[in-house]
């Protein structure tokens, strides 16, 4: 297949391209900075310079592609504060639901493939493939994509675990990891028992693949290693790295991360790992994050 990757520079967009192409498929990517780039060319690929708000390019590029993958998000608010970060986030939110709606029209009347990506914020402990997104959720990529397959758009969602991990990883671990240099501590809410899901970034990129090379038969499909690691483990882990306490602490002391800090994304994949034969190799979260690299700063 010839797929259109957008966010092909990034942690997951990356890892997809590099997958895909290992299996003989032809990647395009999107890329905000050709600089960025030298990677994707190296290894083969095309790349199309352009942003998510020039949307006349991503039309263009999915009309003439046989799938496309949409894993660009702008995370600016990951690096914001306050308020700050939320109204970034919920900019954030409407650029991608423009781009996933430009996307489906391109392939609409095609028997193309669209996949999207999304998340476990917000859903309950123990969600399973077919349980529906959270409707109040600010994040619509899910929903954007279940409105396109209403419109007979092949299109499916990657809901991606919380800790999508890796040495180099810039995500939410390392929010954690700045938090406790910053205070001197490793902390956690209540009794830390509420638990994250994680995948590594390699094993989330193989099963993209996976599930356009069976034809997108899915609404949802969940790249989920480890189901549910109490965060309390993710606390200890990092301070015993970092040679500091481990302590319960209130929200408060999570600033704007608190809600991701104190969430349950507990999440099942056994339907995605039967229907895709989708094995994760990678090593676990707490093996990844017990590795003294992924503290370099």
């Amino acid at each position: 297949m010839h797929v259109f990757v957008t966010g092909a520079t990034g942690w997951v967009g990356a890892a997809i391209v590099d997958d895909l192409l290992g299996a003989g498929h032809r990647v395009t990517g999107l890329v905000r900075s050709t600089k960025k780039a030298e990677h994707l060319v190296a290894v083969g690929a095309k790349i199309i310079q352009g942003s998510l708000d020039e949307l006349d390019i991503l039309r263009e590029a999915a009309s003439t592609a046989d799938a496309v993958v949409h894993t660009a998000f702008n995370h600016d608010f990951i690096h914001s504060a306050g308020n700050d970060g939320f109204a970034t986030f919920l900019e954030s939110a409407a650029q991608d639901q423009r781009v996933i709606e430009i996307l489906g029209d391109a392939l609409e009347g095609s028997s193309r493939l669209l996949l999207v990506t999304s998340g476990l914020s917000g859903l309950p402990r123990g969600v399973t493939e077919t349980d529906p997104s959270n409707p109040a959720s600010p994040r619509k990529s899910e929903a954007a994509a279940r409105a396109l397959a209403a419109r007979c758009v092949r299109a499916a969602t990657v809901r991606l675990a919380p800790s999508v991990h890796g040495i180099g990883d810039y995500g939410f671990v390392p929010v954690l990891v700045k938090l406790a240099r910053e205070t001197g501590v490793s902390a956690y809410i209540d009794e830390g028992l509420n638990c994250w899901s994680g995948v590594h970034r390699l094993d989330a990129a193989r099963l993209y693949r996976l599930a356009l090379e069976q034809g997108v038969t899915e609404a949802v499909y969940h790249a989920v290693a480890d189901e549910a690691v109490p965060f309390k483990e993710i606390a200890s882990a990092i301070g015993r790295q970092l040679s500091l306490p481990v302590e319960a602490r209130p929200r408060e002391h999570f600033g704007w991360f608190a809600t991701m800090a104190g969430a349950d994304m507990a999440a099942s994949s056994a339907r995605t790992r039967t229907l895709l034969d989708w094995q994760p190799a990678g090593p676990g979260l707490l093996a990844d994050i017990n590795r003294p690299g992924y503290y370099s700063r």
